[in-house]
């Protein structure tokens, strides 16, 4: 597992053209997963940045570069990058089990607390943007692309959400021995909706309540789902094939020429590949097909080892027993066939989990069955975090309850600038 980045200099690969879509489907089956054990873990947490001075305002890039550049180096080895709306994301390294994953993170979510707030700054954990109307910030010529992009596909207004207002928690784990990599993709798509109702934490955006619990997967829902919709195929006995069956059919979103460029028609990768289709006057070579999927956004994303992209951003007192949860879900073998039987009524509700979350039966079933398989196996150090979400399961409540209590009782400027101030 690593923290990979797309080839440079796209244009001037003709060496590596490819030369069909048969040729890039083999590539992509080759590449998509890696044989080997499991317990490798990388964690990924976005927070978006506030001032609480003026909650309403949304940090310019050049205060967040600055901020950023006074960084003491961060104890746990996590990189710190800016997202398109201004949100920070620690991106820590493949740690050797959900243990180190966590403790590590959470120092360096300490340090970057503690820095940002000296520099003015608050970091909000919720996932999605209560009150500041989406607007990008990041001047990337990569984020300009997609933004027109966007815009000129339909979705715009969904497009600004889902890369300004939204933040998450990333789980990354090894996608384990050939053998098993079936099983565990199919789990990991059918654990999401009832992940997704646990970590429910953003009932509004853009300053009013949105009627769902996580409208952060209620935006990427709006998106084209031949880009940002499940990978499994019909059986889900191949994934390898799988994947490159979806990311062959999805279309290409920008082509570097040499800056990155929108492509507003629709044209798939394979009709690409296949030469039926030129791209900036001409075919993709292998950089243009790993660049095209940096802008595929599947709820399960396999980059050798699975990306798992579903949860909301959530509180430093419920991260690290959301990520627990999901990694001894998955890696654990005796919770993995524990998890496996009680998602298997609600492994497609995603809808129902980002609409109502614990209050739908059969996901608040589901979700007990997982957290109490989950708790007993969690180390003393996470004891605080795991009966917190235990308790909060239990009650049938989403971390979205939590911050529309706060609204309610405070009003939305407050109640945001409370938790950039770092009250729980």
């Amino acid at each position: 597992m690593g923290r990979t980045m797309p080839c440079d200099g796209i244009t001037g690969c003709a060496e590596n053209a490819l030369t069909s879509a048969e040729a890039a489907g083999e590539r992509l089956v080759e590449s998509c997963l890696t044989d080997g054990p499991v317990g490798g873990v990388g964690l990924e947490i976005e927070a978006h940045c506030v001032a609480p001075a003026d909650p309403s305002r949304r940090p310019g890039w050049d205060e967040l570069t600055t901020a950023i550049a006074g960084l003491p180096p961060l104890p746990g080895g996590s990189l710190v990058t800016v997202e398109p709306g201004g949100a920070v994301e620690l991106s820590g390294p493949p740690a050797a089990g959900p243990a180190a994953a966590i403790a590590a993170m959470a120092s360096d979510r300490a340090a970057l607390r503690a820095s940002f707030r000296q520099a003015g700054f608050g970091l909000v954990l919720l996932g999605a943007d209560p009150l500041r109307p989406a607007r990008r910030v990041n001047p990337g010529g990569r984020y300009l692309a997609m933004e027109r992009f966007f815009q000129t596909s339909g979705t715009g207004d969904a497009g600004a959400a889902m890369m300004t207002s939204t933040a998450s928690i990333q789980v990354n784990l090894e996608a384990g021995p050939r053998a098993q990599w079936a099983d565990r993709v199919r789990l990991a798509h059918a654990l999401g909706p009832t992940m997704i109702a646990v970590a429910a934490n953003s009932p509004m955006l853009g300053g009013a309540f949105t009627g769902w619990q996580s409208t952060r997967q209620r935006v990427w829902g709006q998106l084209d789902s031949a880009r940002c919709g499940p990978v499994l195929g019909a059986s889900g006995d191949d994934p390898a094939s799988d994947w490159a069956r979806y990311a062959l059919k999805a279309p290409v979103m920008l082509v570097h020429s040499p800056d990155p460029e929108p492509v507003t028609e629709w044209v798939p990768f394979a009709d690409w590949a296949d030469g039926r289709v030129l791209l900036g006057g001409r075919r993709p070579t292998v950089a243009d097909l790993e660049y095209h999927l940096t802008t595929l956004f599947p709820p399960v994303r396999p980059r050798g080892f699975l990306e798992i992209r579903y949860l909301d951003s959530v509180s430093d007192a419920l991260w690290p027993a959301v990520a627990w949860m999901l990694t001894t879900l998955l890696d654990d073998p005796a919770a993995a066939d524990i998890a496996a039987e009680a998602t298997e009524q609600v492994a497609t509700a995603w809808d129902s989990a980002a609409r109502v979350g614990l209050a739908d039966r059969h996901l608040h079933d589901a979700a007990m069955t997982c957290v109490t398989a989950v708790a007993e196996r969690a180390p003393a150090a996470l004891t605080e975090s795991m009966e917190l979400l235990a308790r909060s399961v239990e009650q049938g409540r989403c971390p979205a309850d939590d911050f529309a209590d706060r609204v309610v009782s405070y009003g939305i400027a407050d109640a945001v600038t409370q938790l950039a101030e770092g009250e729980l």
